[in-house]
């Protein structure tokens, strides 16, 4: 039994790449929740054959045919969302971070400590952010490990792909709302791993092999951990290669300055060796120690909590030799522009992140940015880099990012295939394409949507703006036309235009999810 899609379909390929195809055909399965086959270009006069070849014959097939307006793409990964904050959207403007931690974020993550508050509040968060398309969110649950096993919980019922982690938190935190030692961190970090993996198959997609809701350790930043407690999660790490890491990392100058008083040069174990290759990749400047032992992304590392599915998130101000033991280490980082412009942080340079091989996917960053979009995140992340070259006197002439604006392929590619390739989930999602689940949305650029910023596909064409002045040639190809829509959509969509959204094949989402 399949599920076939025919019409639009736009997909990531690389940084600057992606496959626009006006007449595609997809083929879902309805047992695994996985894209079976995808033929690139079916004209209508050859629909039914093209059916016929793969075996499609009504009795077994659900056929949707996509409108004029409505394409396929990936669905958006959102690497840096707190959950618990979603109700604080919009609050504390006037701060910048630790400031507005304590005046802001910390009295609202308490209250989670109240199951009941949490499974009502969390409920309206996980709707929310599938039905702006985030398919697959990296989550920071609360300290609490009642309140995290319930967030757990509701997005496991909802069916949204996920890392869920328990905020470990030991010191520099208000009396209410810290843990009392690190082994009682340690020892609820434990039990929520359990339950999560405890937790059933999913349902209605038949993919029973393939857990949606995850675990990732969750030191909130090196600020809040002891360094008892960081080494207690270096050692949990050290027993499981897959389990995924979330953290910030340079987000805020006095943060940096705050953090390396903490942890003084000759505080911090010896660091776990790195691979000769990365070494060498680096230019021997990983491999100093002194330097890295000064710097943020040392404190992480000394604890062995920098690995390949370690997803960083900020990274603004970062030095020149965290730059280089990221890379070493193969870590990701979450670009929050949304929360970093309205937080006061800085503009990350992520072209040069980029240029230097790191991974880079786009996070909402839930309260500190003021919206549950993956949409936002790409518009700010294209003023940022917009910003970044503004200021920037001479920009490397053999760069292709470095201080440049970042085109759409890059934004696009950074909201989908970049933010799995931080997650470790690129063999899985990120794009369409045979093999891969279908994590999609189906998105509409029509006037019907009820969205006023976009001038609706539909119309556009009832008033011939396609077309010359003779009335029957087009101005653009069909490809061409499709990758305004994208444009659109980037810039000037919202979830309106989100019509449907599907997690490993199943609906999950989306305005029409409703009707």
């Amino acid at each position: 039994m399949s599920t076939i899609f025919y019409g639009a379909l736009i997909t990531p390929t690389s940084l600057t790449e992606y496959r626009a195809l006006p007449r595609a055909l997809l083929s879902v399965s309805r047992d695994t929740g996985d894209i079976e086959w995808i033929e690139d270009d079916v004209a209508a006069s050859e629909l039914q054959d093209a059916l016929a070849r793969h075996g499609a014959v009504s009795e077994n097939v659900d056929f949707v045919e996509l409108k004029l307006g409505e394409f396929l793409i990936p669905g958006f990964v959102d690497t840096h969302i707190h959950a618990p904050q979603v109700p604080n959207l919009g609050s504390g403007q006037e701060h910048e971070l630790l400031d507005w931690l304590a005046e802001v974020t910390f009295p609202m993550e308490a209250r989670f400590a109240d199951a009941d508050f949490a499974k009502r509040a969390y409920s309206s968060v996980i709707k929310r952010t599938l039905d702006y398309g985030s398919t697959t969110c990296c989550y920071y649950g609360t300290l609490h490990l009642e309140g995290t096993k319930i967030l757990a919980d509701v997005i496991h019922s909802y069916g949204q792909r996920a890392f869920v982690g328990k905020c470990n938190m030991d010191r520099n935190s208000p009396e209410y709302y810290v843990e009392p030692s690190a082994d009682a961190s340690l020892a609820a970090t434990r039990a929520l791993i359990a339950h999560i993996q405890a937790l059933p198959p999913p349902t209605g997609s038949g993919t029973a092999a393939e857990p949606l809701v995850r675990p990732i350790l969750t030191p909130r930043f090196a600020i809040s951990c002891t360094g008892e407690l960081l080494d207690g999660l270096g050692k949990l790490a050290a027993e499981d290669a897959g389990l995924r890491i979330q953290t910030h990392i340079s987000e805020n100058a006095a943060e940096i300055v705050f953090t390396k008083q903490l942890f003084p040069p000759g505080s911090l174990p010896a660091p776990p060796p790195l691979p000769d290759a990365a070494t060498t990749k680096a230019g021997g400047k990983v491999a100093n120690g002194k330097a890295r032992e000064t710097t943020y992304a040392g404190v992480y590392d000394a604890y062995g909590l920098l690995r390949h599915n370690t997803v960083l998130a900020h990274a603004v101000h970062l030095e020149e030799e965290e730059i280089a033991i990221i890379q070493a280490r193969r870590a990701g980082i979450s670009h929050c522009p949304t929360s970093n412009f309205n937080l006061r942080s800085g503009c990350a340079r992520i072209g040069m992140l980029l240029d230097r091989g790191l991974k880079v996917g786009l996070g909402t960053d839930v309260s500190g940015g003021f919206s549950p979009s993956i949409l936002t995140a790409v518009q700010h992340a294209s003023m940022c880099s917009k910003v970044v070259a503004l200021h920037t006197e001479s920009t490397p002439p053999d760069s292709r990012f470095t201080d440049r604006q970042l085109p759409i392929a890059t934004l696009f590619y950074l909201a989908t295939l970049g933010g799995a390739e931080v997650c470790d989930l690129q063999a899985r999602i990120g794009s369409l394409a045979p093999g891969k689940a279908f994590d999609a949305l189906v998105v509409s650029v029509r006037s019907e949507t009820g969205n006023p910023a976009i001038w609706g596909m539909d119309t556009a064409e009832e008033l011939g703006m396609g077309l010359r002045d003779d009335g029957r040639t087009r101005t653009k190809t069909e490809e061409e036309e499709l990758a305004g829509m994208l444009e659109k959509f980037l810039f000037c969509g919202d979830d309106r235009n989100v019509r449907r959204v599907y997690v490993q094949g199943r609906l999950a989402g989306g305005k029409e999810s409703r009707v």
